[in-house]
């Protein structure tokens, strides 16, 4: 198929989900590299869709899914495999003590689709609250609870979804006296006006650590332990949604311990899998007893099936074989101080933000007004593309275009590096 009958037959038969595609035709995919049909070699600098923490075709998952799929990958449902228990007891010994049981899914939507589940079954109440720039999947409960995209045209969504301002530290309007950001009180007022609409069911606060698809922006320190005190009043439980953040992302092997605050209901994916649909939920014995006394039931055709699990304990072994935690917080000590000379160089860098391997620059038009500078962020998208390297920017109402940075926890320093040389020009050229 050459490539004018691929794009025709793509226009043709494809249903599509998320504005346009991008232009070129990838091939395969190797370390931090994709390649296209002309055998252009581009930088991956979002980790496939935010995942691949190993890079692409890492030997080890290719050895274990050939592997596993040769010998045990799909059960029934009903069944137990010794990959899915011992992944759940490998699991455990990496979280706070009361992280105790786990269920193994595919996708960050269905593991955050069950912890809202089992937070209302346990609570027997069923309010949830998320943040305003949130993004937690598209299935229907995980859905209600994203506010950054996707709430036009679909009718009403499931009831006592409610919201806490996102605490942007670059653009909230809660300023103390003397201009600093007094997230406290943006808290405070947030709980407020959920105490206000709620009809007294608050079952769980939903959340991720950093927010992604909300614009990289992170909890201020100190935030997350003010946030879970609050639930505690309410009888709230507090679910952490780390599909990007956890798996030594931040530098850290799950980005809630730099906070010192375990929550009640863990969700990991994307980063879990390296890649492959590969999820979990982890919770406590208190809930999951309460839960399992109540009925719970996430019966679906994929939950525990073995090739999941031999994925996610191949993940866990390369993580702490070749030291990636440590290696992602070191990176990402380099790679903030050649953001932030960026942002001392040009005018229209407004802000970075984020740790590790995970982190963002937001776009503006003039750094005293915040003026968004949408077009400028799809130009220097383009330009980046052209030379080498894949970037990915979001473009939020009332929002500068926000690079997102997330490349492989395998990435070399010089192909980080290579990286940054890349989209320093490409932003140059598009202003020159």
């Amino acid at each position: 198929m050459n490539d004018e009958s691929f794009w025709s037959d793509a226009d043709r038969h494809l249903i599509r989900y998320s504005g346009s595609w991008s232009p070129r035709i990838i091939e395969r995919a190797a370390g931090s590299y994709i390649y296209d049909s002309e055998g252009r070699a581009i930088l991956d600098f979002t980790s496939g869709q935010m995942s691949a923490v190993l890079g692409h075709s890492h030997p080890d998952i290719v050895r274990a899914v050939s592997e596993s799929v040769a010998s045990l990958d799909h059960l029934f449902s009903g069944m137990l495999s010794r990959p899915v228990v011992t992944f759940a007891r490998r699991l455990s010994e990496t979280l706070p003590p009361n992280l105790t049981k786990t269920m193994v899914l595919t996708t960050g939507a269905e593991a955050n689709e069950a912890a809202i589940k089992i937070a209302k079954l346990a609570t027997g109440k069923y309010e949830i609250v998320s943040f305003d720039r949130s993004w937690h999947g598209m299935t229907s409960g995980a859905a209600a609870a994203t506010f950054s995209a996707g709430r036009r045209g679909y009718g009403p969504v499931v009831p006592g979804n409610l919201t806490l301002p996102t605490p942007n530290a670059y653009r909230s309007p809660f300023r103390a006296a003397d201009g600093s950001y007094d997230w406290e009180a943006e808290l405070s007022y947030g709980f407020a006006s959920v105490d206000a609409q709620s009809t007294g069911a608050l079952a769980a606060c939903i959340l991720e650590p950093i927010l992604s698809s909300g614009g990289i922006i992170e909890l201020p320190l100190g935030y997350l332990a003010r946030l879970r005190e609050l639930c505690d009043q309410r009888g709230m439980l507090l679910i952490l949604d780390e599909a990007q953040t956890g798996l030594g992302r931040t530098g850290t092997m799950y980005a809630f311990e730099r906070d010192g605050v375990s929550p009640d209901i863990l969700t990991l994916s994307k980063t879990l899998g390296a890649g492959l649909p590969v999820a979990a939920v982890v919770t406590s014995d208190e809930i999951e007893a309460i839960s399992a006394e109540r009925g719970f039931l996430f019966y679906t055709t994929h939950v525990s099936d073995p090739l999941a699990a031999v994925v996610a304990n191949t993940v866990l072994d390369v993580l702490e074989r070749d030291g990636l935690v440590a290696r992602a917080a070191s990176l990402g000590d380099q790679l903030s101080e050649r953001l932030a000379a960026m942002a001392d160089r040009f005018d229209v860098v407004g802000d970075v933000r984020g740790r590790g391997l995970l982190q963002g620059i937001e776009l503006v038009l003039d750094k005293q007004t915040k003026a968004p500078a949408d077009a400028l962020g799809a130009a220097v998208t383009a330009a980046c593309l052209d030379r080498g390297l894949h970037m990915n920017i979001v473009q939020l109402l009332g929002m500068g275009g926000i690079f997102r940075v997330a490349p492989p926890l395998t990435i070399s320093e010089s192909e980080l590096h290579e990286g940054v040389d890349i989209l320093e020009a490409s932003l140059e050229s598009v202003l020159a």
